[in-house]
């Protein structure tokens, strides 16, 4: 297996030149960054402060001023340099990734593919959408509107450490194409990440100083940061989610907020069981299950719960973990011994209360510090934590259901609603019951992945699961500012001199309702 060595992976001078892609004003400490799958050491950056925070708002604000006069075709034709770059730096980028983060090379790749999509996407898609809209006037042939989009300014992005490529880059790209600049803050245990991509932007033709990076701890840089931009996008735990929020209000500046999940998959008493295993095992234990749309809950109709657990059983004991360089692990590791310790604790927990640990339920120090064996939980009771919090990491429960009512109110037993899946043999049951699990992404037949890659359909969290979308025109729209211009033909529309009020009132009462007549009656409908 291919292992782990730092300086090949990410050699000194690379780290050196990174570094100097961070903002700041002066001499700083260093903020050390380590390698999960060892526990050694891999760099340092700087610990940015308030003041590098404002330069960088500064900077951003001023490229972003003539980044926003450049034709929206010369700058979607730059993302799409882009998505080459990052293809071109593969190895490079994947190496990174892996070595920040500790997760499986292939959880690494969707990464990497997600912002080859959405860089693609957002290059052919993005400037339609921010094309001047001709709107309905108020009066036809009289009042005409339109609808402009114009970039809100300089757009904030603080993203979490377990997608440090795909969170800060996809969640940038939208905004860049808008005519914004853009702070990113990436977490502090994966800034490498971020700056390696962050640099193949500039190779691509985006402009240096349109793209400002700053590195350290979230409780210093988190409030200066939002105190000076135009928009914030943040990915992160809801409890944070919340405090970040709050200063969002005090600013009136607006939001999108990804946060935590409870993730359900309900499966049908008519899903193939083989399908459903194997998918389920993917959505629930990719990336060690750090993601936000990860499954932790899975909900199945009785007369097929007994071949179902089996089959999961086994799906799960075929995964490999490992910590290596190559395809060959399935699981890599979690991040920090914090996580660890949740996940541990949960496991606990549920024996405890007299849950069964149908496979895994183990650390796997002969693999790595951080490794953790993707587990499976039966008989987990409803108010243990393994069943009410989110886990964020590779433990499962399955639970038997009397049939679709009780899977779709169990899914819906939560404060969350980020992500859920369906699994049955009838598709359009399928769509019938995702309808009704309150969630903002439901897929029928599939993990995650189908509706990750829809790029050109909204994705977010209703609940405590977050507020705003990111994909699709909603992605790109919260990025702009709205203004619409009016023009009227002939006179204004305003009281004439000498002509009764009462009579104006009649006759626009009277003008109103032809209007309503000949709109429901035109050719064409309504």
């Amino acid at each position: 297996m291919d292992t782990v060595d730092a300086e090949r992976r990410l050699p000194e001078r690379t780290r050196e030149r990174l570094r100097d892609r961070v903002t700041r004003t002066g001499e700083r400490d260093d903020l050390e960054v380590t390698a999960p799958y060892t526990g050694e050491r891999v760099g340092s950056v700087p610990l940015c402060t308030a003041d590098d925070v404002a330069a960088a708002i500064e900077r951003a604000r001023a490229a972003g001023a003539a980044w926003a006069e450049r034709p929206v075709e010369r700058r979607a034709a730059i993302l799409q340099s882009v998505a080459d770059e990052m293809l071109d730096d593969r190895a490079g980028l994947l190496d990174t990734v892996q070595l920040e983060t500790g997760k499986a090379r292939f959880d690494a790749l969707e990464e990497l593919l997600d912002v080859v999509l959405n860089a693609d996407y957002y290059a052919r898609k993005g400037p339609d959408y921010l094309a001047p809209d001709e709107r309905t006037g108020g009066l036809p042939l009289v009042t005409t509107a339109r609808e402009y989009h114009d970039p809100v300014g300089v757009v904030g992005l603080i993203e979490p450490w377990n997608y440090p490529l795909t969170l800060a880059i996809s969640d940038m790209l939208p905004a860049l194409l808008a005519g914004n600049g853009v702070v990113l803050k990436p977490a502090e245990a994966t800034p490498f990440t971020a700056l390696r991509a962050v640099e193949l932007l500039d190779r691509a033709g985006v402009p240096t100083d349109l793209v400002q990076v700053v590195t350290g701890r979230g409780e210093t840089l988190g409030e200066p940061l939002i105190e000076g931009i135009d928009h914030l996008t943040f990915t992160g735990s809801t409890a944070t989610g919340r405090v970040v929020a709050g200063l969002a209000g005090r600013q009136l500046v607006d939001a999108s907020l990804e946060l935590g999940g409870k993730n359900s998959a309900v499966v049908l008493e008519d899903a193939d069981i083989a399908d459903a295993a194997r998918g389920i095992a993917r959505g629930a234990f990719a990336n060690a299950g750090q993601l936000c749309i990860s499954f932790e809950r899975v909900f199945v109709d009785q007369r097929i719960y007994d071949d179902f657990r089996d089959a999961l059983v086994r799906a799960t004991e075929r995964l490999d973990v490992g910590a290596s360089f190559d395809f060959e692990p399935d699981v890599g590791s979690l991040i920090a011994d914090h996580q660890l310790e949740t996940v541990q604790a949960h496991v606990a927990d549920a024996r405890e209360r007299g849950a069964t640990v149908e496979t895994g339920g183990q650390r796997r120090e002969d693999v790595g510090p951080l490794c953790y064996e993707p587990t499976v939980l039966t008989g987990l009771p409803a108010d243990a934590d393994a069943a009410r919090e989110e886990t964020f990491g590779p433990v499962l429960s399955v639970t038997p259901v009397a049939g679709s009512e009780e899977a779709i109110e169990r899914a819906n037993d939560t404060d969350y609603g980020l992500h859920a899946s369906v699994w049955t043999g009838d598709t359009e049951r399928g769509r019938r019951v995702a309808r009704r699990i309150e969630a903002g992404s439901v897929s029928v037949n599939d993990g995650y992945l189908g509706m990750w890659a829809s790029t050109d359909a909204p994705m977010g969290g209703v609940d405590d699961s977050g507020i705003g979308r990111r994909h699709g025109r909603q992605g790109i729209e919260k990025y702009t500012e709205t203004q619409t211009v009016t023009t009227q033909r002939g006179p204004p529309l305003a009281p004439v001199d000498g002509v009764p009020k009462r009579w104006i009132g009649r006759a626009a009462q009277a003008g109103v309702e032809a209007l309503r007549w000949w709109r429901r009656h035109r050719p064409g409908g309504p």
